[in-house]
């Protein structure tokens, strides 16, 4: 089973204030450095969707950046993009290129799961959170999505297709839009883990 991922990288930061994916954490790495790092020690085939404007701020650390001309038109439309580059996958996991904390181990169980006629959604104590695996079967849908809602449309429309998987990682739930998350995060996950 080939199962790829896909990394969302293409939000504004409006919120943050600067640029976010170019934050520093505590070890000197980067929030998408290190995002990616903890990605593709489990998972060989990564793409990146981005906006013009990051991509050479990202450049270094990914092989596959891919330009989205329409990331204002929100989330969904970023993902719409991206799907394309996964034709040969049974399954591709979304990821979110803010949430540095996301263990290699976690990763590599969703896409351990992941088929091409499921979703795999992550659980930690009961709460569901990220990334989310579609099975190739979703793609065509992914492929029509636009607007900021992300891959919820297909998620619900194929609710008996889901898998709530259990993870003991708590980093599945946290991302970070402010300067305020990185700090609390940094605290939460005092050893990077």
């Amino acid at each position: 089973m080939k199962i790829g991922a896909l990394v969302l990288a293409a939000g504004f930061s409006n919120r943050f204030g600067t640029i976010k994916l170019c934050a520093h954490l505590g070890d000197g790495r980067t929030v998408f450095q290190q995002t990616l790092d903890r990605l593709s020690a489990a998972i060989p085939h990564i793409e990146v969707a981005t906006r013009e404007d990051v991509a050479p701020l990202i450049d270094g650390y990914a092989e596959n950046i891919h330009v989205f001309d329409g990331a204002e038109q929100g989330m969904g439309s970023t993902l719409a993009h991206g799907i394309q580059y996964f034709k040969d996958c049974h399954g591709c996991l979304i990821c979110l290129a803010d949430m540095p904390y996301v263990e290699s181990k976690t990763y590599a169980q969703l896409a351990g799961e992941l088929r091409a006629d499921n979703i795999i959604i992550p659980v930690y104590q009961d709460k569901p959170g990220n990334p989310v695996g579609f099975g190739a079967n979703f793609f065509p849908e992914l492929a029509l999505l636009s607007g900021d809602r992300g891959g919820r449309s297909v998620i619900e429309k194929h609710a008996p297709s889901v898998v709530h998987l259990p993870v003991d990682d708590p980093a599945i739930l946290y991302d970070i839009d402010t300067p305020e998350d990185l700090s609390r995060l940094a605290d939460k996950f005092p050893k990077g883990n």
